[in-house]
């Protein structure tokens, strides 16, 4: 099963810059603001099975709100290892800038997706079976030296899709900026937090 999710259009407004170093953002402006690049801009999910959507969504919703295209895959390391094969080995060639691999018990599917590809693979633990995550956790995370997967926390689907902006933002101005203007966002939110607190313990006391 094979499903492809167009990013979602550039929130209104222009993204900031602050929060951004100036040496990082010259380097960058390098590449310039490529619309047609911007538009391309896709990753790839693969999750060992259909049961592992509930936690994907939201690394799927993360990648539409930077603007980014995905396109899921399920498909298991063990059971369809050519299915598996097939698409990460031609992945580059599709224009995929990573891949989140989701798998929970042994998941080995984060690491056979590493194999097949020099595209940055993200793995994503998934709390399946009576162990709580933590079986899917080491295997992921325990790769042999040479073959890297950046492993993120059990269920952790959106910071894979963080991740992978931050991944895609090293070669592009205008997602690093996104990613910016996400950050001042979630410090607004936390002083707005704060606020309420102390507007709290004002009436308390």
């Amino acid at each position: 099963m094979t499903l492809e999710l167009p990013g979602l259009a550039e929130p209104e407004g222009k993204p900031r810059y602050r929060g951004l170093e100036s040496r990082y953002l010259g380097f960058l402006s390098a590449f310039g603001k490529d619309e047609e690049a911007m538009a391309k801009m896709k990753v790839a999910i693969i999750m060992g099975s259909d049961s592992d959507l509930p936690v994907m969504e939201p690394a799927i919703k993360t990648l539409a709100e930077f603007g980014i295209g995905s396109e899921v895959v399920v498909a298991s390391a063990h059971r369809t290892p050519d299915k598996v094969h097939n698409f990460v080995a031609s992945a580059a060639e599709q224009g995929f800038s990573a891949i989140i691999a989701a798998a929970g018990a042994a998941a080995h599917l984060p690491g056979v997706v590493a194999s097949f590809t020099v595209l940055p693979v993200i793995g994503v633990p998934v709390n399946s079976t009576s162990l709580g995550g933590l079986d899917a956790l080491l295997s992921i995370v325990q790769m042999p030296s040479g073959v890297p997967v950046a492993t993120m926390a059990i269920n952790g689907a959106k910071n894979a899709a963080i991740f992978a902006a931050q991944i895609i933002a090293t070669g592009n101005l205008e997602m690093a900026k996104r990613l910016s203007d996400y950050r001042q966002k979630m410090a607004a939110e936390v002083e707005a937090k704060a606020a309420k607190v102390e507007k709290s313990l004002k009436s308390i006391v």
